[in-house]
């Protein structure tokens, strides 16, 4: 708990059966009440080694859902287990579970009821080892993304990210997409309830075990988000009507 509220981290798997355990073993459990693990069909054993570590709450997808359905059965868990502070941290290590402690804090004193950790505030993501090709494209889809979004965030694509019960509560993250898109959706979603989003400095780590997205992928995700910040705007202005931001 965190001054009565219930912390709960939730962890979108797929093939993280080699980099769980040192994510798990960061956790601060002096703060963190549970833990769910959402393994989205992977062909490793995932499911396995968190059953292992002894994760309470495994739930293990027949099919694969993709990214987006993964993190909404997360929610939809945490949910259900009553968490005031819920925070996606991917369970690959390629963000350190060592800033839960600062995360949790800025929620639980009601700073921001969202937070988002950044790899582009300071030199994270390229001292990490983010290849050059998706640092240009992060800072070119970001400052788009600002502009159509009228917001002065550093980054929109981190997978490490925080929300007050209430914020997911008050918005529909299950229209959401299924794919990567889904991150870029429930900011929308975030925005057009008026809710502001306070930001971390984070170190990452890109590495052979890490999780990451192709080229092609990349493309096809770079598209879906302009998509969204195109469609915001248009909402925002009264010239569309979005059934995502209902």
């Amino acid at each position: 708990m965190y001054k009565d509220k219930k912390v709960i981290v939730v962890l979108p798997a797929y093939n993280a059966a080699l980099t769980l355990e040192r994510t798990f073993r960061e956790i601060p459990f002096d703060l963190v009440d549970e833990v769910v693990l959402v393994d989205d069909a992977s062909p490793d054993n995932t499911a396995e080694v968190a059953r292992k570590l002894g994760v309470k709450h495994v739930i293990t997808h027949e099919k694969n859902k993709g990214y987006g359905g993964n993190q909404k059965t997360c929610y939809n868990k945490a949910l259900e287990l009553g968490g005031d502070i819920i925070i996606m941290l991917h369970p690959d290590y390629q963000y350190t579970p060592l800033l839960l402690t600062a995360i949790i804090s800025i929620i639980g004193n009601e700073l921001y009821p969202v937070v988002f950790a950044s790899r582009i505030l300071g030199k994270g993501a390229l001292n990490g080892g983010m290849p050059m090709y998706k640092y240009i494209a992060n800072r070119l889809l970001t400052f788009t993304q600002n502009l159509l979004m009228n917001q002065k965030l550093s980054e929109y694509h981190t997978g490490y990210r925080a929300y007050s019960g209430e914020v997911l509560r008050s918005i529909n993250y299950n229209k959401c997409n299924d794919d990567f898109v889904f991150d870029n959706e429930i900011i929308a979603q975030i925005f057009s309830k008026g809710y502001e989003v306070g930001e971390v400095t984070c170190p990452t780590k890109y590495f052979e075990e890490a999780s990451s997205i192709n080229l092609q992928r990349s493309i096809v995700y770079g598209l879906g988000v302009l998509r969204v910040s195109c469609l915001y705007a248009l909402a925002k202005t009264g010239l569309y009507k979005w059934d995502l931001l209902k």
